[in-house]
């Protein structure tokens, strides 16, 4: 296995590969259910601020196929991808959200619609898989040639081609509106490497490195904090995407951290330091036990999201906890991250997401979601 570089991204020192992969068994026990699943397994949203129980969004699955992938359950990551080839959409990407019954997706839409942050984490799963295992494992093709395809409906659908920006879904957004959290550029440069073009994805990660940093300025008070808005132009400006949604710092915008902290400790990009820089200070100075769960732009903790002594945000510390391994300074951070992480109870708002959260987060930081994907290339 191909480990984190320590000049780059260094394990918290009580880091233990046992404590993600109880984290994994607890996810996969709470969360992954035969009910309502076609035949199949998905993973289910036992409680959720919409107030939709026991619903699935593609989302859940993607988290799924990566942690099953990683911990090498290849039955599992086998069912949750035909689950969701149930539920494609007219363009051939997974419809965002299924109902708890799984008989409509998407309910109350004139049609389904997919989300950009899943099917970019679908594709990256499948081409883990092929590196992983090869073959086809119970699937009716190769996982390399659901990997191609995968990727290619990515880059046809989810990618503004005018401005090369990650769109937020199939059927919408652009530089107009994009959610900076769905920028994955060590995903993007997997895509390149394994589909032979590079060239555009490279200019994918370009484009959206710049929006990223556009929207950290003064007007928006977060020029040296990191703290993205959840919903922005490639201008930077906050956007309402629509009714209800957030501007500020919250547990979609959170993820941002962990996806370019995964870029620099998988290639040592200089942006992604320049962004790690500024968050890691922010979340540093502060300590990971008193990390809020969202904040205004300027770094101001938003009162109805206080944490609460017994239940906090996985997302949010675990997120952090992965930046912080970055850079030795912030080692104390990491490890108080790690320790309040393998408890199991950052499940505040959540239990399907923080769970989620807190086995990425712990794969990442035992150092056993690392890219396997080097000399992976299409054939």
């Amino acid at each position: 296995m191909q480990q984190v570089k320590p000049d780059r991204c260094q394990l918290p020192k009580q880091a233990d590969p046992a404590d993600a992969r109880h984290a994994y068994a607890h996810w996969k026990t709470t969360l992954v259910t035969g009910d309502g699943a076609n035949g199949f397994r998905r993973v289910v949203r036992l409680d959720t601020p919409d107030g939709i129980a026991n619903s699935t969004v593609s989302e859940g699955i993607a988290y799924g196929m990566i942690l099953s992938v990683y911990f090498d359950d290849q039955e599992l990551f086998d069912d949750l991808f035909r689950y969701s080839l149930h539920w494609v959409d007219s363009t051939g990407l997974m419809a965002w959200y299924i109902n708890p019954e799984g008989t409509k997706a998407c309910p109350g839409a004139d049609s389904p619609t997919a989300a950009t942050d899943s099917d970019e984490d679908i594709a990256f799963a499948l081409i883990m898989a092929d590196s992983k295992w090869g073959g086809s494992g119970a699937l009716a093709q190769r996982y390399r040639d659901y990997a191609l395809r995968q990727v290619a409906l990515v880059k046809k659908h989810e990618i503004e081609h005018e401005t090369g920006i990650v769109k937020p879904g199939n059927q919408w957004g652009g530089a107009d509106l994009l959610n900076l959290s769905y920028f994955a550029p060590a995903f993007f440069e997997v895509f390149g490497r394994y589909t032979d073009d590079v060239a555009f994805w490279d200019h994918v990660i370009d484009v959206n490195y710049t929006a990223l940093f556009n929207s950290l300025n003064k007007a928006n008070g977060n020029a040296e904090n990191g703290l993205v808005p959840a919903w922005s132009n490639a201008k930077g400006e906050p956007v309402t995407a629509f009714e209800g949604a957030p501007t500020h710092y919250q547990t979609d915008s959170a993820r941002t951290p962990f996806r370019i902290a995964q870029h620099y400790c998988w290639t040592g990009d200089p942006r992604a330091k320049a962004y790690l820089e500024k968050v890691n200070a922010f979340f540093g100075a502060q300590g990971a036990g008193k990390l809020t769960d969202e904040y205004e732009l300027d770094g101001t903790p938003r009162p109805a999201a206080a944490p609460i002594a017994s239940s906090r945000s996985a997302v949010i510390v675990g997120c952090a906890g992965v930046a912080a391994m970055t850079d030795s300074a912030y080692h104390d951070f990491a490890l108080e991250a790690y320790d309040l992480l393998k408890t199991l109870k950052l499940t505040a708002r959540s239990t399907y997401y923080q769970l989620s959260w807190t086995a990425m987060s712990l794969a990442f930081m035992s150092g056993e979601y690392v890219d396997l994907t080097q000399n992976v290339k299409k054939k």
